[in-house]
């Protein structure tokens, strides 16, 4: 028996959705203040997925300026009807801005997409898609009830007519159900589908933290009312605690196989070194029974595990990423993203050819700006990292290396800066809830050097060397869970990146990176 192991999409890839076209499998992901938006994923067997673009890969599409960290592109939803694609999302301006519902279109799942159509007067956060048999399309999303809140953070999901000629709302706005688990909190995360005669509503609840959790009800017509199923909910691990191995378990989306199988996408993530998430949420992927008219998540289990049996599908292994990149292409691959939108031609692959190139930027990595950064998430608890820079700072505000980013508050920062003597010195910077902490530094000739991140669990060790392989140590034991959401707050995960900054000030300096290895150990 062929088995397969969670999680499907290591690190911060969260609130998947999921369509078959054939058979082929689609698959997005939340993006929130990074850029591009939107990675999407094809699989042949929902286990092996391979990254083939962006949804929101164009400034025109998604303009992130001046959006807060952990605000911006919340849940995708993809659906496919009739020769097209559809991504449909929200754009959160900020904590207490508006929340913006738009879709794009696509003939081609890997793009171009459409500019955004942007949809007036579709309160709430999480819309979703579902074609009727009728050829009729339909909106669901989130909205705090008409009627008004009977608790804190009590939401119903809501249904209108999307009319596809005009790309707009149309007729009555519908209550269809405010969940499962009353006083529980936070209904969001709808899906819509037709099996068997029923319209199944697939939710969140909960909350995105430990307490998250799947729950569904069916009506044998679309405006409701819709029945509760008794087994809620179909899928948590709140019961488990929260250094359970797999914790926040929610925000599922059901897919069929071309025979007969169904399967639901979620996110979860995986603490380690106590209730710590550094990752973030990532995309897990469990088996669904169907008994009685109701889904059974992992008969006999209930819960996510490690390893499980394959789908009935034919194999499809993608080429392996390499760990390395020498920066040799045109382009820089999909595996990397900015904050924010990139402004300004601060990068390039050109200029000195077999190098990533970083213009120094007035804005820096501790602003909620777009600072000239590239960076890549982190996908496992123990990883090495390691690049070849070549930087000399020309005066003493200006600093590039390596950066482990939270959010511009919660962050490590390797850097080579200059010293007021004019000495070049390389140094680690924890910060931590915006108080900046010196944890160790060496003096070091500038120009070229070797740079090194090397995590066990959450225990962090940072070396130089101006020699290949001859490292001298920096900083060792370093506390991770400073990376952790738990501590800075926010619904995103870990980055490992490279950065060049002129810290406010203007500057006609730059940093040549080689390369950049990242490795899982």
């Amino acid at each position: 028996m062929r088995m397969f192991r969670n999680p499907i999409l290591p690190g911060f890839y969260p609130d998947p959705s999921i369509c078959r076209v054939g058979e082929d499998y689609y698959m997005v992901t939340s993006t929130f203040e990074y850029f591009p938006g939107v990675p999407i994923f094809h699989s042949k067997d929902l286990v092996n997925w391979r990254q083939i673009g962006h949804v929101l890969d164009r400034p025109s599409q998604l303009n992130l300026d001046g959006t807060p960290a952990s605000r911006g592109i919340y849940a995708p939803t993809i659906r496919y009807h009739e020769g097209i694609f559809y991504m449909i999302t929200t754009f959160v301006e900020s904590a207490t801005g508006a929340r913006k519902n738009f879709f794009v279109t696509a003939a081609d799942p890997a793009g171009d997409w459409s500019e955004p159509y942007w949809l007036n007067d579709a309160p709430g956060i999480d819309p979703s898609l579902f074609f009727d048999d009728d050829g009729k399309v339909y909106y669901t999303g989130n909205r705090v009830p008409p009627e008004g809140q009977q608790y804190p953070k009590h939401m119903e999901i809501w249904l209108q007519e999307l009319d596809l000629e005009t790309k707009q709302l149309t007729g009555p706005k519908l209550s269809l159900w405010d969940g499962a688990l009353k006083q529980i909190h936070a209904q969001e995360g709808p899906h819509l589908y037709k099996i068997n005669g029923y319209y199944y509503l697939v939710i969140a609840e909960g909350g995105t933290g430990f307490t998250h959790s799947v729950t569904i009800a069916r009506s044998s017509s679309l405006a409701g009312p819709y029945e509760n199923c008794k087994m809620n909910p179909i899928l948590t691990h709140r019961h488990l605690g929260s250094q359970y191995g797999i914790v926040n378990v929610g925000h599922a989306d059901l897919v069929e196989t071309q025979h007969g199988e169904w399967w639901m996408v979620c996110l979860a993530s995986r603490p380690y070194g106590g209730p710590y998430r550094n990752m973030g949420r990532e995309t897990f992927l469990v088996p669904v029974a169907w008994e009685n008219g109701w889904p059974v998540v992992n008969p006999g289990r209930g819960i996510i595990e490690w390893e499980m049996p394959s789908p009935n599908l034919p194999e499809k292994r993608w080429p392996s990423l390499p760990v390395c990149d020498h920066f040799d292409a045109p382009v820089l691959e999909e595996r990397w993203n900015f904050i924010r939108t990139p402004r300004g031609q601060f990068w390039n692959l050109t200029e000195n050819p077999g190098h990533l190139r970083l213009k120094l930027k007035p804005e820096s990595m501790t602003q909620e700006v777009n600072p000239s950064f590239v960076g890549r998430r982190q996908q496992h608890i123990s990883y090495a990292v390691r690049t070849a820079m070549a930087f000399t700072p020309k005066g003493t505000t200006e600093t590039a290396g390596f950066v482990a980013l939270q959010n511009h508050n919660f962050q490590y920062r390797f850097e080579c800066a200059m010293l007021s003597s004019g000495k070049a010195v390389v140094r680690v910077i924890c910060r931590e809830n915006g108080i900046e902490t010196e944890l160790g530094s060496k003096v070091i000739e500038a120009g070229k050097m070797f740079l090194k991140l090397e995590a066990i669990g959450q225990s962090l060790r940072f070396d130089v060397a101006k020699e290949a392989e001859q490292w001298e140590t920096v900083v060792e034991q370093a506390d991770g869970t400073v990376l952790s959401t738990d501590k800075a707050g926010g619904f995103v995960g870990a980055y490992i990146g490279l950065f060049a900054s002129g810290n406010g000030e203007a500057s006609s300096n730059y940093a040549d990176f080689d390369y950049f290895e990242y490795v899982g150990l």
